[in-house]
C-alpha cells in the first residue's frame, strides 16, 4: 500500500515565457534528506531547508553568464559544484558570498551534466558521452575528451547509480528515430550499449528511470501513449563494442495508464521501490479530462494506491529524495510526502474492492432493476432531505456528486447532515481530494450568501487533516471577514503551506480586534492551556535566572542619554524606578486569547524573503504592541527555557528572535522614532547585552574546563595529596 501525504510548497516558480519550462532545471538532495539544492533554468543557485521551507544561502553567476546543468552537492568535501556556459565548472563552499571569487575551471568539451551520489566523487557526463571523475578532470581541465558517440547523436537523459560498490553512469541518447542505452562503468572503466526497442513509430519518449536491483539495472520508461516499459541490464553483459552494431534491448510492458483520447504531452514517472511507482502529469482514472494528478501505482497488481490533484500546469518534472516528491506546477515547487508500504494481494484486492462499491451508486446493477425499478414509484413527492435520510438508514452513504449537488442550493442543516454522512463513511486514504472539493464548495456558498454560515463543518474538514491553504485558496480570508477565530486558528495549526501574504493579514485582524470581541472566542483547549500557565508563571516573583534579573537592567540604564543628549542620573533613575508598578516585559501586554491567537502565527512557517515586505503593511501602534508581546515572550523563555518544552503549542525561543528581528528590520525607523516603544527597546538591548555577558563568561569557564580535560592525572598519588592547578 502507498499514501500520500499533505504537501507544501518549498519556492515559487517563474516559468519561462511561451515555454514549456518550470524554470527550474534541477532539484538535487544534499547532505541530509531535509536539506535540497535548487537550480533555475538561468543564473542562480538555492539550497532550502526542506521542513522550514526557507532559503539557507543563495548564489548567482553574473549577468549574460547561464548555468547549463544542475548544482550538486559534493558530500566527500562538502562543496556545491556547478557548470556554467557548458565549460566552465564551478566549486565553492557554503560560507563563499560570490561565486566570482570562488575556484571555476573551464574544460575542453561541452559538459551535460555533474551527477553526485552521497559517498561518492562527483562525475561529470560530456555532451560527447565521455565520462570523468571531476577530481581527475580538474587535476587537468585542458586534458582531451573522446567522442563516444555519431555526430548526429543527443543525449536525453542520464543519472548515476551505485552498483556493487562501483560507481555507474546510466544516459540513453536519440539518433534517427533511435533510441540507445550507455552504461558507463568507471573503475574499471568500460562501457554496454543497447539500442531500445521500438514501441511505436514516432512516439516519444517523455521520461526514464533506473534503479538497481539483483544485480541488474532496471530502467523505466514511459511514452505519450501512457504505456509504462521496462527492461533490465545484466551488470557482467559487456554489450556492444564501440564501431559495433548495438544489441536490442528487450522490454515488457509494464503498466498501462488512462490518457483519455489524446497524448500525454509533460509527464514523468519515478521508481520508488520495487513494486511502486510515481507518475506525475496523467490523469486520475476516475477524474475527468483536463486534470492532472500526481499518482502512486503498484506495478505488481496494477492498482492505483493514491492520487493527488496537481493545480496549474504540470512541466513533466519529477524528483525525489527521503520520501519526499517534488513537482514544479503552475507557479510553485511543491513537496509531498509519500508512504510506501509492502503489499499484498488481499489488500490490493481490498482497494478495488472499495473502488467497486463507490462506483456503484453510479452504476444500476441487475438486482436494482430487476427489483427496486419494479416497485411502484411513492404517491408524494420525495424531497432531497428524505432521499439521504432514507439511505443512512440503508447504509449507502451519498456519492461526492450528490453532496456537491446538496451543498450548492439545499438548506444549512441539510449540507452539514449530507456532508457529515460522506465524511464518516468515506475511507480515509481517499479523503484528501474529497475534502478539498467538499471544502471549495462551502466556501464558494458562503462568499455568495452571507447568511449561510457552515462554520461547524468546516472545522471538521480542517481537523481532518485532509486540506491545504493551494486546495482551498479562499478559507482562511473568509474566516477572518466573518471573524471566525477559532476557524482561523486551526487552519494555521494545520495548514503548512499558509502563504505569507496571509500570514500577516491573519497578524493585523488578531492585533487590531478589540479585546472584549476575541474573550467570547472559544479557542483550541491546549493552546490555551500554555497561555494560562505562562501567565500565572508571570504573576510570580521574578528571579536570577540565566544571567538575568530584570531588576538588574535598571542599574544599566543610568548612564542612558535621553533625547536631546541629556544624561540621565543614578538617583533621578532610582526616583522613576519607585514610581514605575511595572518593569517592561514582565507583564503581558494583551489578553488571554489574543496571545493564544498571536502564538498560533509565531508557530507558522514562512520565509524571510517573502514575509518581509507584508510585515511593513502593519500600522505603528500594531508594531508596538506585538513588540511588546514578543518581548514578554522573550523574557519569561530566556528565564525558564525549560518551560516552553512541556508544551507543544509552545513557540521556540529562536521563533520569537526570528520575529524581533523581522519586526525591527521592517520598521526600525517608525519604532525608533516612536516614544511609547522606546524603553521596550531599551529593555531589548539590556537584556541581549546581559545574555551576550553571560555566554562571554561561559566561555571562559569553558576554557578552563577544556583545560582540565587536558591534563592527564598524576601516576604517583598516594592515600593524600595535594595538587596545584593553573588554568590559563
Amino acid at each position: 500500500m502507498a499514501a500520500l501525504f499533505e504537501g507544501y510548497t518549498l519556492c515559487g516558480l517563474v516559468p519561462a515565457q511561451n515555454l514549456p519550462r518550470s524554470g527550474i532545471q534541477g532539484v538535487e538532495a544534499e547532505r541530509d534528506g531535509d536539506h535540497v539544492v535548487v537550480t533555475d533554468s538561468t543564473r542562480s543557485v538555492t539550497v532550502y531547508k526542506v521542513s522550514d521551507q526557507k532559503p539557507l544561502g543563495s548564489w548567482s553567476v553574473r549577468q549574460g553568464q547561464t548555468l547549463t546543468c544542475p548544482a550538486v552537492f559534493n558530500t566527500k568535501t562538502q562543496e556545491y559544484v556547478a557548470v556554467s556556459d557548458l565549460k566552465v565548472i564551478r566549486v565553492w563552499k557554503e560560507d563563499d558570498l560570490l561565486l566570482d571569487k570562488t575556484f571555476r575551471a573551464t574544460v575542453s568539451s561541452d559538459v551535460w551534466r555533474v551527477h553526485s551520489v552521497s559517498g561518492e566523487e562527483p562525475v561529470v557526463l560530456f555532451h560527447r558521452g565521455a565520462v570523468r571523475l571531476l577530481d581527475r578532470l580538474l587535476e587537468d581541465p585542458q586534458q582531451q575528451v573522446e567522442d563516444l558517440l555519431a555526430s548526429d547523436e543527443t543525449i536525453r537523459w542520464s543519472t548515476c547509480l551505485v552498483a556493487e560498490s562501483q560507481q555507474m553512469v546510466v544516459f540513453t541518447s536519440e539518433q534517427k528515430g533511435e533510441t540507445f542505452l550507455y552504461l558507463h562503468r568507471l573503475n574499471p572503466s568500460s562501457l554496454q550499449k543497447y539500442r531500445l526497442e521500438r514501441v511505436e513509430p514516432g512516439l516519444p519518449l517523455l521520461s526514464c528511470s533506473a534503479s538497481y536491483q539483483d544485480k541488474h539495472i532496471r530502467l523505466i520508461y514511459l511514452y505519450s501513449s501512457g504505456q509504462v516499459y521496462q527492461s533490465s541490464v545484466p551488470l557482467r553483459n559487456p554489450g556492444a563494442d564501440r564501431g559495433a552494431a548495438a544489441p536490442s534491448l528487450p522490454h515488457s510492458l509494464l503498466l498501462r495508464l488512462p490518457v483519455g483520447e489524446g497524448r500525454l504531452e509533460a509527464a514523468s514517472a519515478q521508481v520508488l521501490d520495487e513494486s511502486h511507482l510515481a507518475v506525475v502529469g496523467v490523469p486520475h482514472p476516475s477524474a475527468g479530462a483536463g486534470k492532472d494528478f500526481l499518482c502512486i501505482w503498484n506495478t505488481n497488481f496494477q492498482t492505483l494506491q493514491a492520487g493527488k490533484e496537481m493545480a496549474g500546469k504540470i512541466y513533466g518534472q519529477l524528483w525525489t529524495f527521503s520520501n519526499k516528491l517534488f513537482i514544479p506546477h503552475g507557479k510553485t515547487l511543491s513537496v509531498i510526502p509519500y508512504e510506501c508500504l509492502t503489499s499484498c494481494l488481499a489488500s490490493a484486492l481490498g482497494k478495488l474492492k472499495q473502488d467497486c462499491k463507490a462506483s456503484s451508486a453510479l452504476v444500476p446493477s441487475w438486482n436494482n432493476i430487476l427489483q427496486g425499478d419494479k416497485a411502484p414509484p411513492p404517491r408524494t413527492v420525495e424531497t432531497r432531505k428524505t432521499r439521504l435520510s432514507r439511505k443512512s438508514q440503508l447504509a449507502a452513504p451519498p456519492t461526492a456528486d450528490q453532496v456537491l449537488d446538496v451543498i450548492k442550493t439545499a438548506p444549512l442543516q441539510e449540507v452539514q447532515e449530507a456532508v457529515g454522512l460522506l465524511l464518516s463513511r468515506s475511507d480515509p486514504a481517499d479523503l484528501q481530494p474529497l475534502a478539498g472539493l467538499l471544502a471549495s464548495g462551502l466556501v464558494s456558498r458562503s462568499l455568495a450568501e452571507p447568511t449561510f454560515d457552515t462554520s461547524s463543518t468546516l472545522v471538521q474538514l480542517v481537523q481532518s487533516r485532509s486540506l491545504s491553504h493551494s486546495v482551498c485558496p479562499d478559507l482562511v480570508l473568509m474566516a477572518l471577514e466573518r471573524k471566525d477565530y477559532f476557524l482561523c486558528q486551526l487552519c494555521l495549526q494545520f495548514f503548512p503551506d499558509i502563504p505569507e501574504a496571509v500570514t500577516c493579514a491573519c497578524l493585523k485582524a488578531f492585533i487590531s480586534s478589540p479585546d472584549d470581541q476575541l474573550d467570547r472566542v472559544t479557542l483550541e483547549p491546549d493552546s490555551v492551556s500554555f497561555m494560562e500557565a505562562l501567565l500565572a508563571k508571570g504573576r510570580g516573583q521574578a528571579t536570577m535566572q540565566n544571567g538575568f534579573c530584570p531588576a538588574a537592567l535598571q542599574g544599566e540604564r543610568a548612564d542612558v542619554p535621553e533625547r536631546g543628549g541629556a544624561t540621565v542620573r543614578p538617583g533621578v533613575e532610582a526616583h522613576r524606578e519607585k514610581k514605575s508598578s511595572t518593569t517592561p516585559g514582565l507583564t503581558c501586554p494583551v489578553t488571554l486569547n489574543k496571545a493564544v491567537l498571536l502564538n498560533e502565527v509565531l508557530l507558522t512557517a514562512y520565509s524571510d524573503t517573502f514575509l518581509l515586505p507584508h510585515l511593513k503593511d502593519l500600522s505603528s501602534q500594531e508594531v508596538v504592541l506585538f513588540l511588546q508581546y514578543l518581548q514578554f515572550l522573550y523574557f519569561h523563555f530566556s528565564e525558564d527555557d525549560s518551560f516552553q518544552t512541556l508544551w507543544v503549542k509552545s513557540p521556540s525561543l529562536s521563533q520569537i528572535l526570528d520575529w524581533v528581528c523581522l519586526l525591527l528590520d521592517a520598521h526600525f525607523t517608525v519604532l525608533v522614532m516612536t516614544p511609547e516603544v522606546r524603553g521596550s527597546l531599551l529593555s531589548l538591548h539590556n537584556f541581549v547585552k546581559s545574555q551576550v555577558r553571560l555566554v562571554s563568561e561561559l566561555g571562559k569557564v569553558q576554557g578552563g574546563l577544556q583545560q582540565l580535560h587536558r591534563m592527564k592525572a598524576s601516576q604517583d598519588v598516594g592515600q593524600y595529596s595535594i595538587e596545584v592547578i593553573e588554568l590559563f
